[in-house]
């Protein structure tokens, strides 16, 4: 990476900027997602060499601005290591990489006491740096997809007593965004294209959060749900014997409904 941003190393490479990787990031982690979805370990390899390409992009660029180098990623990351698992490492090694809360180092072996000193370590850190916070909310990072932002929101909101209790009282204020977003939709009035996103939007948001009291991760589901679309739709291309743009639409349900049954019965071609 440091030859490709050299002086005579590729043009490409040294016109990018923070700014311009940023988009391929995001690209590359949803590739190497569908290929651990999809179990292909030899193209899942290539993908996490993608992934650190960005990683090692991004550190050349700051280290050609002077602001730090893949070492320092890599010095960070081993203290945070270190400093989140003194059952591992042992307490007098996490102090000095910068532990400053009083956890239990005594896990026995629990992956729940894991992740409550992890939290709790994580919260000393982040008490320790100044901050300009003014929410609780100001710690969940906006640069996430929107389903996670949106579970992550919820559960610091829950953290504050700002919840429902559990799932069942969603069930009606997905009914109720519902008809707020009916109500919008129905005047057809192009004017209210804004009010009716801000419908959709809250109508997603308690989606999400349904599925975070259900212990679902919604962006998991929904990628489950685009892939036996995939897999359906696919599946009626193939059982029709005409275009589909040809057919007409209780024909085209007859075969979405039949493609769900061949696909559930695993009678798959």
């Amino acid at each position: 990476m440091a030859r490709l941003r050299a002086p005579d190393g590729c043009p490409w490479d040294r016109e990018q900027t923070f700014d311009t990787i940023r988009k391929y990031t995001l690209e590359e982690a949803y590739e190497v997602f569908d290929a651990i979805e999809r179990r292909d370990f030899p193209h899942l390899a290539e993908e996490l060499g993608d992934l650190l390409l960005q990683v090692l992009f991004y550190a050349e660029m700051a280290a050609n601005e002077g602001h730090f180098t893949i070492t320092d990623v890599l010095d960070e990351l081993n203290r945070k290591l270190v400093r989140r698992h003194p059952h591992v490492f042992g307490e007098e090694a996490s102090r000095a990489a910068g532990n400053a809360a009083a956890v239990d180092a005594n896990v026995e072996g629990s992956a729940s006491a894991v992740l409550r000193n992890w939290e709790e370590i994580k919260v000393a850190e982040k008490a320790a740096k100044p901050t300009q916070e003014t929410s609780r909310l100001d710690g969940v990072q906006r640069a996430m997809p929107a389903l996670a932002e949106a579970a992550k929101l919820g559960s610091k909101a829950a953290k504050a007593g700002f919840d429902w209790p559990t799932w069942r009282e969603l069930l009606p204020k997905v009914a109720e965004e519902t008809a707020e977003l009916e109500a919008e939709a129905a005047s057809g009035d192009p004017a209210c294209k804004a009010a009716v996103e801000a419908e959709l939007g809250d109508l997603l948001f308690t989606v999400v959060n349904l599925g975070r009291h259900l212990g679902v991760d919604a962006e998991m589901a929904l990628r489950g749900c685009n892939r036996r679309f995939r897999e359906r739709f696919r599946e009626m291309e193939l059982a029709s014997a005409r275009p589909l743009e040809e057919l007409k639409p209780e024909e085209l349900e007859a075969l979405w409904s039949e493609a769900k049954r061949k696909l559930a019965n695993g009678e798959v071609r």
